[in-house]
């Protein structure tokens, strides 16, 4: 190996790097790469996917669709669609970085996602679209609700009462435990 394909490497390794960072300040968390050195779709990726195809909703449809696409990822396609967590709230699973992307505002469209839904592989797309195609002809407090109806969410909040705060993750492998078994 010569010396400018040593360097060359040298600046991929870099630029790799500077690609995390970036990715970290533009969508507020890091959201990983695959072992070839991809860019891995992100929670913001799904959410710009979701309000291209659905239109402008609620930031509450928009979290509850965001959790049955990451549900059923870890079913059909036996892995997470992105990294980021869930957390059970009062008003059911939260993903605390959108959910911090979209504060304030009550309705959210595609223009206000900083999400590539380029990002997204046919196959998770493949999922996306059939979540949505179940899900999203539901209104938010129908989700809201059925969230509360299964285990991940109520597994999450033992020992928490009632619409009381909690920040407690909804792990990967209890939404696999639940939907694959339904």
């Amino acid at each position: 190996m010569n010396i400018l394909q040593m360097e060359g490497k040298k600046l991929m390794k870099k630029s790799k790097i500077f690609a995390k960072i970036i990715d970290f300040f533009r969508n507020g968390c890091y959201t990983g790469f695959t072992e070839r050195g991809d860019s891995m779709a992100n929670v913001f990726d799904v959410a710009k996917y979701i309000l291209e195809k659905e239109g402008s909703m609620s930031t509450m449809k928009l979290q509850k669709l965001c959790y049955y696409c990451q549900a059923w990822s870890l079913v059909w396609d036996d892995k997470a669609l992105f990294d980021e967590e869930f957390e059970a709230w009062a008003n059911g699973p939260v993903c605390r970085p959108l959910f911090y992307k979209t504060q304030g505002q009550y309705s959210v469209s595609a223009d206000d996602e900083t999400g590539e839904s380029n990002n997204l592989a046919p196959y998770q797309i493949e999922t996306i679209d059939a979540v949505l195609a179940h899900y999203a002809p539901h209104n938010a407090q129908w989700l809201s609700q059925l969230t509360h109806m299964e285990d991940p969410w109520n597994r999450a909040r033992v020992g928490i009462p009632t619409g009381v705060g909690c920040d407690r993750i909804i792990t990967k492998e209890s939404m696999a435990e639940y939907y694959g078994g339904l």
